[in-house]
């Protein structure tokens, strides 16, 4: 019995330390339940972090972008985003290896031998970051940026709307297939103000838009000098929109310098409207419409650009009320009609300076008699006098003219004190004098309405034919690229032209200082054999306006010698 109660005894004994084991146990486990909970509530905080934006907006950029895009990132909520790398130039590859090394190499690969990291490593190319070049080896000289393969939207363009502007040297932003829509094209062309003033390449490529909303890009206020947009489904509503941007009739665009279409749904409307967008641009230098679908029609409106044009009722109405609106503004400049009359005659004998010295002596002879009615004898014979007399009083010309010409003016105007030094230059034939003057203010009143009339270029000097008014084409494009289209030789004639058009007009002395036209024309892989007789004598012709051909200065050289 004694063992019996003894074994009741401690059996009931005996489970009171497990329960006390399982209580201590199930006393940990609340302890740890405890602890955990504050974690779990700070993983909600983090999660509706991205709501409020205030942590983001209180950082402070440093101008490295690898270390500030990270940290935006964080702070916006991401906890996956991509890197900002340095790309690495790749091996040069070797192609004298020996057949024992590749038929080695080609085992390797059946057998499975080689490690995935080095099969991985081959695709980081297509691996979503943020590649930047440097234009030294300071983290913070950043000079452009590439980003493709990954989806960047307004959240990730309003962390780059902040990281991006610390960036002094940044001259460049190419987009490769990152899915833009039309609201992030906004909010991206919303951030370039932003940035530096280096920044002047954009290139958005493989991001097909419904609305093709690309001529945003090229407003009036826009800073972008080269624009690419290849590969973008543009057909020729598009080209329609772009054309606008490049020009109408009351606006222009001044800072583009090349845009690059190809690979493109372009037609012979799209090129049309390419076309009337260069009838008055005077900035654009480059343009690419490879691989579209131009046919002749489109590239005889283009062609028709490159040589002289009729201007349209619209367009000659528009001219006379510039030329109209310029009159008034030079009357207006001068303070009364006599100081604008000694100001005009001026002006011209400024010009004829150093061209005729007998026009020069016939313009001297008639501007002191009209300001200075006294003896000029005395003043011949004592220049020197009259040089101190004329320091001492003031030039007391109008104040539009600039100070050297106004003393070259106020000491031809005031006495004859320059004629005695200009007189060993005195040429032959004082009558003719008066014919070279006349074309040679012709020549430089064209040279002045080219040079400082561009903002408009309706102003040019226009050529009136069966009363029709031609303007001189666009002679400031220097790069037409029309590779692999459906041009045939009907379009050909119409480049052949305008080519002949533009050679002719380079030899002459008026083009010397200005435009010359194009000077590289790319027609191959288009409906025509290359043995066509209008293609050959466009290379002909091309062959020696191109700069970047070397035969031409051995050619020269050897005429030369």
């Amino acid at each position: 019995m004694s063992s019996e109660t003894s074994a009741s005894g401690t059996s009931p004994r005996a489970p009171r330390p497990g329960t006390q084991k399982t209580s201590g146990t199930v006393a940990k486990k609340g302890e740890r339940g405890a602890k955990e909970k504050p974690t779990i509530n700070l993983q909600q905080v983090g999660e509706e972090e991205p709501k409020n934006p205030g942590p983001a907006e209180e950082y402070q950029c440093s101008g490295v972008l690898e270390t500030d895009f990270a940290e935006l990132c964080t702070r916006s909520g991401y906890t996956d985003f991509p890197k900002v790398v340095i790309p690495r130039p790749h091996p040069t590859f070797v192609p004298s290896a020996s057949v024992s090394e590749k038929t080695a190499l080609e085992q390797r690969l059946l057998s499975g031998s080689c490690s995935l990291n080095s099969l991985e490593s081959k695709y980081v190319f297509f691996r979503p970051t943020v590649q930047v070049e440097l234009e030294q080896e300071d983290p913070k000289s950043v000079r452009e940026i590439y980003i493709r393969g990954w989806k960047v939207e307004d959240r990730i363009l309003g962390i780059f709307s902040k990281c991006l502007p610390p960036l002094s040297q940044l001259q460049a932003i190419n987009l490769w297939k990152v899915g833009l829509t039309d609201k992030t094209l906004t909010t991206f062309i919303a951030l370039l103000p932003l940035c530096s003033s280096t920044l002047r390449k954009v290139s958005l490529e493989g991001n097909p838009l419904p609305e093709q909303s690309y001529y945003k890009l090229m407003g009036l206020d826009s800073t972008i000098a080269h624009l690419s947009l290849r590969n973008n489904n543009i057909d020729d509503y598009g080209a329609q929109l772009l054309g606008q941007a490049l020009s109408t009739l009351h606006s222009c665009n001044k800072t583009l310098v090349s845009l690059n279409l190809g690979f493109n749904h372009i037609g012979d409307e799209g090129a049309g409207y390419i076309a009337n967008g260069l009838r008055l641009n005077r900035s654009l230098l480059w343009l690419s419409l490879a691989h579209n679908r131009i046919q002749d029609k489109g590239a005889l409106k283009l062609a028709e650009v490159l040589r002289p044009f009729e201007l349209t009722h619209i367009e000659v109405v528009e001219r006379r009320r510039l030329l109209l609106e310029k009159g008034t503004q030079e009357r207006l400049r001068s303070p009364s009609s006599s100081r604008h009359t000694d100001f005009k005659t001026d002006r011209d004998k400024n010009q004829m300076v150093g061209a005729s010295s007998a026009a020069l002596s016939e313009k001297t002879d008639k501007v002191p008699a009209m300001k200075t009615p006294k003896s000029l004898g005395k003043k011949k014979e004592k220049s020197g006098e009259v040089v101190k007399k004329e320091e001492k009083s003031g030039s007391g010309q109008s104040p539009t003219q600039g100070t050297l010409k106004k003393e070259d003016a106020s000491k031809a105007g005031k006495g004859k004190a320059s004629i005695p030094e200009q007189k060993p230059t005195k040429g032959k034939g004082t009558k003719s004098g008066s014919k070279e003057k006349r074309s040679i203010l012709l020549e430089s009143e064209q040279l002045v309405a080219e040079t400082t009339e561009m903002v408009n270029p309706l102003l040019e000097p226009v050529a009136h034919r069966d009363g029709k008014v031609y303007m001189p084409g666009n002679k400031v494009l220097l790069h037409l690229n029309l590779l692999r289209n459906r041009i045939t030789e009907v379009g050909l004639e119409g480049f052949l032209a305008a080519v002949q058009y533009q050679v002719q007009f380079s030899k002459s002395k008026v083009a010397s200082k200005g435009p010359v036209g194009l000077l590289w024309l790319s027609l191959a892989k288009n409906y025509f054999p290359l043995q066509c007789p209008a293609y050959t004598m466009i290379q002909e012709l091309m062959l020696p306006r191109d700069p970047m051909n070397k035969a031409r200065p051995r050619e020269d050289e050897a005429l030369a010698f």
